[in-house]
């Protein structure tokens, strides 16, 4: 197949098509370099532009304060999941995590190699929701308070960050980075892997606070320690110099094509609030896992009433070149995720299909919720 489809895979994710065609054209060779980006050195002049570019751009997209360090790393954002509290925590210090869904769960059981661990709030054991401010139970003292912005599985995301009682906030902000602005103010830390929003799998872009860069433990191996990447300027070993590239195409098309950050997300609440407003006037046919003021902006979570109806609406979906929206085996049904690079028609698409789907099984001209058809049925 050479046509494109609609993407709504969870990750590795749609990329702009704008910037696949530049990656496309310019592979074999960079324009006045005469080598291809996957051959030049991370030491050459030409990748120091690329790297200096793409920091300039990111803390410009972000408004990110001066006092705090970018890291372009590797690894994903499990491996921050180690990272974090190997640098932040030990003998004798507490960090707090928030469990929202799949990926806090992962986190929180890193971090317990390193230290103590208290729960401040558990959304378990169906995770539709993120807390209250006033269900938190944050103890005094903490390190930090961990959350996940936005859980990929669930759906779930914050509009807000969480109280957090004084400690700084640590964010894995994987699968809603670059899609709305960040609040410095109580922000210690925020990672993210690339392949949602930022490019291809290969790159984990950290931005830490100094104030907390100098709080980490001594000792570390050099590989697993913020200052020691910081220091050699996210050139410690060989960085992931083909996904920083494509990283630096993506902030420009954000300011170029997209208008900026606010226009951007502006974009992805459009592309949101349309296929949510759909799910809910379905009149039952279609139901969404995550509470309405949980739900996530990237990552749509819905299904129909019996699973042999959610397997012919992926088939049937499939074919129409709608592709990936199976969800994941712990959640079930679908999940359609309207990542920044998703255009508007793909939502359109997706939405003019679950309607017609819906249409020919609840064949109810009032639109009542009447027990819909079995698959096959209608």
């Amino acid at each position: 197949m050479t046509e494109r489809v609609f993407n709504f895979s969870a990750g590795p994710a749609v990329m702009p098509l704008p910037v696949l065609k530049e990656v496309q054209r310019d592979l074999v060779a960079l324009p006045g370099v005469g080598m291809s980006i996957l051959e030049i050195s991370h030491r050459s002049p030409w990748f120091d532009d690329i790297l200096a570019e793409a920091e300039e751009n990111l803390r410009r997209i972000l408004e990110i304060p001066s006092d705090y360090r970018v890291l372009f790393l590797q690894g994903g954002a499990q491996l921050q999941f180690s990272m974090v509290p190997i640098n932040l925590l030990g003998p004798g210090r507490r960090a707090e995590y928030l469990l929202t869904g799949s990926w806090g769960k992962k986190a929180m059981a890193e971090a317990k190699r390193e230290g103590d661990v208290h729960v401040a709030w558990n959304g378990k054991p169906d995770y539709v929701r993120v807390p209250r401010d006033g269900e938190l139970d944050i103890q005094p003292g903490a390190e930090y308070l961990h959350y996940t912005s936005n859980e990929t599985i669930e759906g779930v995301q914050f509009v807000v960050p969480p109280a957090s009682a004084g400690a700084p906030l640590v964010c894995d902000a994987s699968s809603d980075f670059l899609s709305a602005s960040v609040d410095w103010e109580r922000m210690g830390l925020l990672y993210a892997c690339a392949q949602k929003n930022a490019g291809p799998a290969g790159m984990t872009v950290v931005v830490i606070q100094d104030q907390l860069l100098a709080r980490r433990r001594d000792g570390l191996h050099s590989m697993l320690d913020f200052r020691a990447h910081a220091e050699a300027g996210s050139r410690l070993n060989t960085p992931p110099v083909f996904a920083i590239y494509v990283f630096l195409l993506i902030t420009r098309w954000i300011e170029r094509e997209m208008g900026g950050l606010a226009a951007l997300a502006r974009f992805n609440r459009e592309k949101a609030e349309m296929l949510y407003r759909l799910l809910d006037d379905s009149g039952g046919f279609y139901s969404t896992h995550a509470e309405r003021a949980s739900r996530s902006v990237m990552n749509v979570t819905f299904r129909t009433a019996t699973e042999d109806l959610d397997r012919e609406l992926l088939q049937r979906a499939d074919r129409r070149g709608l592709a990936q929206l199976k969800g994941h085996r712990s959640v079930g049904g679908m999940r359609a995720s309207l990542y920044n690079a998703l255009p508007q028609a793909g939502v359109e698409a997706l939405c003019d299909f679950l309607e017609e789907f819906r249409s020919e099984h609840q064949r109810d001209p009032v639109g009542s919720a009447r027990p819909v058809a079995t698959a096959g049925a209608g």
